[in-house]
């Protein structure tokens, strides 16, 4: 039998990320071929991932990256099934590797099938499901280009963003930093309210009145102030002839109040913004331009980007994990 080397064993550690003993049972095994050793730890990050295909890998890292030219971003998850393993620095370094490599990529089959050190992206990870002992996955892959892409990674890497601008302005990193954050934050789902189907918006309505209703109920028998029922609950529904009828319903409201006409001028606006603000709440809460901004919540994000300058957001990704 050959004579194993600590030597050996330390470069197979390097090669692989594998425990002592296994890359020196490895070796023994093939006899001392780094090549053959490499094989063994292959085939047995096979064998385990194997067994441990229907475990779930909720936990990991979310790592978001942009290119040199900030003309395109990714943000992968690199899942594991522990919240120990996903906080292991090493752990972390492979996910930001991968990352690294699936900026020149532009789908996860491409970027699982690229190479990573002699093997493909997908080997790897199933030779590290071997080394570690946990199902080791790609969660997550998405792609965002734009004229100028920004990212964000939320503290403890379980959350990442990406925003895309149409115009580089001066200030364009600290907005898109900004924005990627409320992205982060506030997750939505889409841009605009211009975004939402009719029948998705009608649906949603319904439900939302039905569950409002059912609370009054609730707080109706026990005395306390009911929840107000809107009318509406996106910009998609505000037609001309709504805010029309909303002006009217409100002129109602000050005559019977005793305020003077003359002074009508000066209430309606805030008025009709409040009814707007309670009437629009599918696209808070959901639209990332009609969202509050968190760093000036008495602005939307459409307002903060506007006073920025020409720039506009033209889209964005967002990755949790959990």
């Amino acid at each position: 039998m050959a004579k194993i080397t600590a030597a050996e064993v330390n470069n197979l550690r390097k090669t692989t990320g594998a425990g002592m003993m296994d890359c020196k049972n490895a070796l023994v095994e093939a006899e001392g071929d780094l090549d053959k050793a490499v094989e063994i730890l292959r085939k047995k990050g096979q064998k385990i991932a194997a067994k441990r295909a229907d475990r779930d890998s909720a936990e990991g890292a979310v790592i978001a990256k942009v290119n040199g030219n900030n003309n395109k971003g990714v943000i992968i998850s690199l899942n594991c099934e522990t919240d120990f393993v996903a906080k292991n620095d090493s752990f972390v370094k492979l996910a930001h590797d991968f990352a690294d490599l699936a900026l020149n990529t532009s789908s996860q089959d491409e970027f699982l099938a690229a190479d990573f050190g002699g093997i493909t992206v997908q080997e790897k990870l199933t030779e590290q499901t071997g080394v570690i002992g946990e199902k080791i996955e790609i969660g997550a892959f998405k792609v965002l280009e734009a004229p100028y892409v920004a990212s964000y990674i939320h503290v403890g890497n379980r959350i990442g963003s990406l925003t895309g601008f149409n115009n580089p302005i001066d200030n364009i990193a600290e907005l898109g930093k900004d924005i990627s954050m409320q992205v982060a934050s506030m997750g939505a789902s889409t841009l605009s309210y211009k975004d939402f189907d009719p029948a998705f918006v009608a649906a949603e309505t319904e439900a939302r009145i039905a569950v409002i209703e059912k609370d009054n109920e609730e707080l109706k028998r026990l005395g306390k102030p009911l929840k107000n029922i809107p009318i509406f609950i996106s910009r998609a529904q505000l037609t001309d002839e709504a805010l029309a009828k909303a002006e009217e319903a409100v002129k109602e409201q000050l005559k019977a109040e005793g305020k003077p006409e003359k002074i009508w001028d000066k209430i309606l606006p805030g008025k009709l913004e409040r009814f707007i603000s309670d009437n629009t709440t599918l696209d808070q809460e959901q639209c990332l331009l009609d969202q509050n901004f968190i760093k000036d919540e008495k602005k939307s994000v459409a307002e903060h980007v506007a006073a920025q300058g020409d720039v506009a957001v033209v889209g964005f990704e967002r990755v949790s994990l959990g």
